[in-house]
């Protein structure tokens, strides 16, 4: 069994090892910062849901548990989960979170070169239209499973299975 190389920062971090966190915070921030960014496409709202993430992480470390993914997948959701509660509080208030010249999600921190970015969109559109609506609210959106089911009327297996066999076929399309 292979040993998640930032469990053993974790674990520190849970025993409240300053230098431990420093050190998880800078091989695992530039995810966190990227999925935060993803979905609030805004550098300085991204920065607070980072941040807030951290906090979280920092004060519950210790309630990790290995049996329901990796440190990584953890950690990006309690940042996926800030991020949810910064458009949350920006919809109650109706404050539009998005600047006018905003032109949509970005698929990453960094920017895309025309033809990956053309590359994508080929294989976007070449997907089954519940596998391409479901990706786009999961990941475009950043809607858990079970906020896309509640969105769609569908059962959670559903929805499940038209995610993962369309990241199947992006990932066939694009070849990685």
């Amino acid at each position: 069994m292979i040993q998640d190389p930032m469990l053993n920062l974790l674990s520190a971090t849970a025993q409240g090892d300053k230098i431990a966190f420093a050190e998880l915070y800078r091989v695992s921030s530039k995810r966190l910062y990227a999925v935060s960014l993803k979905m609030l496409k805004r550098k300085e709202l991204a920065e607070e849901a980072l941040q807030e993430a951290y906090v979280r992480i920092w004060h519950n470390a210790a309630q990790y548990r290995a049996g329901k993914g990796s440190v990584l997948t953890w950690m990006i959701s309690i940042a996926r989960y800030r991020a949810l509660d910064i458009l949350r509080y920006h919809a109650v208030r109706k404050e539009d979170v998005f600047s006018d010249n905003d032109e949509g999600p970005q698929l990453s921190s960094e920017p895309m070169i025309g033809t990956e970015k053309g590359l994508l969109e080929k294989c976007l559109a070449a997907l089954e239209v519940q596998q391409r609506q479901t990706i786009h609210l999961a990941y475009f959106n950043g809607m858990s499973h079970h906020e896309v089911t509640a969105h769609l009327d569908l059962p959670l297996g559903t929805v499940k299975s038209w995610i993962r066999r369309g990241l199947q076929s992006l990932q066939r399309c694009l070849k990685l």
